[in-house]
């Protein structure tokens, strides 16, 4: 019998099987760092006398805490400061590569490593960061971990794992006009529900897939464990490799023919068995947007907030009652009739330079909506920054009325400056809206970058077509 992608990266890493129902032991090739979920790690290896394994496959970046506006500034975070400061002073202390605040290679830990070319097919992958499932676009198995898993990895470049199950999502056909890669993911969760991909590995199929570029591929893998997914993947091609050849870390001469050689080799068997199986037709899809509180509760965005007396299952019918409360929204009202004060448009979901050209293309000649409080713009890493630069885009979004700043992860969580406050809501281009996300209190509707840039021109939510 065949097996599958995972399974495959999975037996090229495997250390050692585990013998009745003990874990195995995963060799881990790159594991990459933030300021969050790394200070006890560092305490830990400290007072164990320990240095890193392999220090040169370990490597951080400030992203989480740091403010996208006046970065020469003294941060006005008191506990982003020092969250910062440490990992600075813990990466001088053990030799790990940092690329901190200022820097040109600095951005979300999720959209620096790609860029660098540090992110490659077949790989293991780990960070303390659940969206690490990004990496996955390129052929990598790569999940997110705990803090006392970052200090194992550090300590030996291993992790005890129990194999993961597997799951297929196949997309066949092609995408509308105006649906993006975002849309397929909203469509995906709101599909199987954010408890759906409970222990498995997703590998997205299929002819839509296929055709994505890198960027679009990996919006869908970073929201796999949206879906309760430990990881997501995508099978490497030739997208893949032109993506790769010729960045700073990729492989080259005959060391790149040798990688070309193993990356190919990287997809499911024809006759490889998933543990489930979920079909979509791309050519069905439209633009899908959240309504609720978490991101299993998006629909098209010419549907109406579902009503929760005609929902059959109770948990579900509970469920909605409460997120449409804590929205303040009204049954069955159109999603389109639905005003916003602030837009955001950024994260490792959607910050990187394809995301913020289809921003400006859509929001070119316009201005934003009076009723709109802000846009942000936050490109998700610093080398998106500037190529943005290059090619005018933050001139579009200056002129256009939007706040055009530093990379990092920003608006997407309530942990810096760049926050919301109660009952403020938002479409947003990030991962999640759960309660008090973005903020204590805020309200979050998640889009695709031209359906946030929509919704800034017009101020209720609105596709582009409605321009």
């Amino acid at each position: 019998m065949g097996i599958t992608l995972a399974e495959k990266v999975w037996a090229d890493h495997l250390v050692r099987k585990g013998d009745d129902g003990a874990p195995d032991l995963l060799y881990i090739d790159l594991m990459l760092m933030h300021e969050v979920t790394s200070p006890q790690a560092f305490e830990g290896l400290r007072l164990a006398g320990r240095k890193p394994r392999h220090v040169d496959q370990l490597i951080a970046t400030e992203d989480h805490n740091t403010p996208t506006v006046d970065i020469d500034l003294p941060n006005p975070d008191a506990v982003s400061a020092k969250q910062l400061s440490t990992l600075e002073r813990n990466c001088r202390e053990f030799g790990v590569r940092l690329h901190a605040l200022g820097d040109a290679d600095q951005g979300i830990v999720h959209a620096f490593a790609p860029i660098l070319g540090l992110t490659q097919p077949g790989m293991t992958i780990v960070c303390g960061d659940s969206h690490t499932s990004t990496h996955g676009a390129f052929g990598a198995l790569a999940f997110g971990i705990g803090t006392s898993e970052v200090e194992h990895v550090m300590a030996t470049q291993t992790l005890s794992l129990s194999p993961f199950k597997t799951m297929a999502v196949n997309i066949k056909g092609t995408l509308p006009e105006g649906v993006t890669s975002k849309d397929i993911i909203l469509a995906v969760i709101a599909k199987i529900g954010t408890g759906g991909g409970q222990g498995h590995v997703i590998e997205y199929r299929g002819e839509a897939i296929e055709r994505l570029s890198m960027e679009a591929r990996m919006t869908i893998c970073n929201m796999s464990i949206e879906g309760g997914a430990r990881a997501g993947m995508i099978a490497p091609d030739d997208t893949t490799y032109a993506y790769l050849q010729g960045r700073p870390h990729a492989p080259t001469g005959a060391m790149w023919d040798q990688a070309m050689e193993y990356w190919r080799t990287l997809h499911s068997d024809d006759d490889a068995v998933f543990d489930k199986s979920v079909d979509l037709d791309a050519g069905e899809l439209s633009p899908f947007v959240t309504w609720g509180t978490n991101p299993g509760q998006g629909l098209p965005i010419n549907a109406n907030v579902p009503v929760p007396d005609e929902i059959a299952d109770k948990a579900a019918r509970q469920a909605a009652a409460s997120a449409i409360r804590y929205m303040g929204l009204t049954e069955g009202m159109p999603i389109k009739d639905i005003a916003v004060d602030t837009v955001f448009i950024g994260s490792c979901t959607n910050g990187r330079i394809e995301d913020l050209r289809a921003a400006a293309s859509v929001m070119k000649g316009h201005h934003k909506a009076k009723s709109i409080h802000r846009v942000l713009v936050v490109p998700a890493s610093s080398r998106v920054r500037l190529q943005a630069e290059r090619e005018g885009l933050d001139k579009i979004f200056t002129d256009f009325g939007a706040e055009w700043r530093n990379a990092g992860c920003s608006m997407c969580l309530g942990m810096n400056t760049d926050s919301m406050v109660p009952g403020e809501r938002s479409i947003s281009t990030s991962n999640r809206n759960f309660e008090g996300r973005q903020g204590k209190g805020s309200r979050t509707h998640l889009s695709s970058p031209i359906v946030a840039a929509a919704t800034a021109i017009r101020g209720t939510i609105s596709s582009v077509e409605d321009l």
